[in-house]
C-alpha cells in the first residue's frame, strides 16, 4: 500500500509548487509517485474539439481515453479521497493536495504568521512548512521547516511515513 502524505494551506501558499519540486526529488530516487488535487473551484481538464469532450458534451457521465502511454477517466461526479487513494495503492507514495479535513498526515504551508491558527484546526498534522524564520514559538514539536528545504522535507517523508 502507497504511503500518503497531505500537503495543505490556504489558496495560493505554494502547494502545487512544492508538490512539483518533491515529485522530481522522489523521481530522482526511483519512486513512483501519484498526485491527487482537490479543486474546490471546479476545473475542466478535457478541451473542445476531442472527442472525450465530445463524448461528455453528448451526455456521457462517464468517458475514458487509453493510449499505450497514459489513460485518462472523465467522470461527471466527485470520486471521495479514499477511492483514489486506492486507485493509485500501487505507487510508493501519494501526494494529496488539499482535502484538509481528511485525516492523514499533512504537511501544512503558512504564508505567514496569520496563518498559524490552521495548524490547531487541522487532524494529524506531522510538519509545517513556513515562509518566515520568526513564526511562533513551536510548543507541540511539530517539524518545520523553510520553503527552501525541499531536499530535508523529501528526506523527512521518506524516513518517517514510508
Amino acid at each position: 500500500m502507497a504511503s500518503v502524505v497531505q500537503i495543505v494551506g490556504y489558496k495560493n501558499s505554494g502547494k502545487t509548487t512544492l508538490i512539483t519540486r518533491l515529485v522530481k526529488i522522489f523521481n530522482d530516487m526511483n519512486l513512483r509517485v501519484a498526485v491527487i488535487k482537490h479543486d474546490l473551484h471546479g476545473f475542466e481538464a478535457d478541451r473542445e474539439g476531442t472527442d472525450s469532450f465530445r463524448f461528455r458534451a453528448a451526455g456521457a457521465a462517464g468517458a475514458a481515453i487509453a493510449s499505450p502511454w497514459r489513460t485518462a477517466v472523465f467522470e461527471e461526479q466527485e470520486t471521495p479521497l479514499v477511492q483514489l487513494i486506492e486507485h493509485f495503492a500501487q505507487y510508493d507514495l501519494i501526494l494529496v493536495e488539499g482535502f484538509k479535513r481528511e485525516r492523514y498526515p499533512k504537511m501544512v504551508l503558512l504564508r505567514s504568521t496569520e496563518d498559524e491558527p490552521l495548524i490547531q484546526e487541522l487532524q494529524q498534522v506531522i510538519a509545517v512548512i513556513q515562509k518566515e524564520a520568526n513564526f511562533a514559538a513551536n510548543p507541540s514539536g511539530i517539524r518545520r521547516f523553510q520553503r527552501d528545504e525541499i531536499k530535508q522535507m523529501a528526506a523527512y517523508i521518506r524516513h518517517n511515513l514510508m
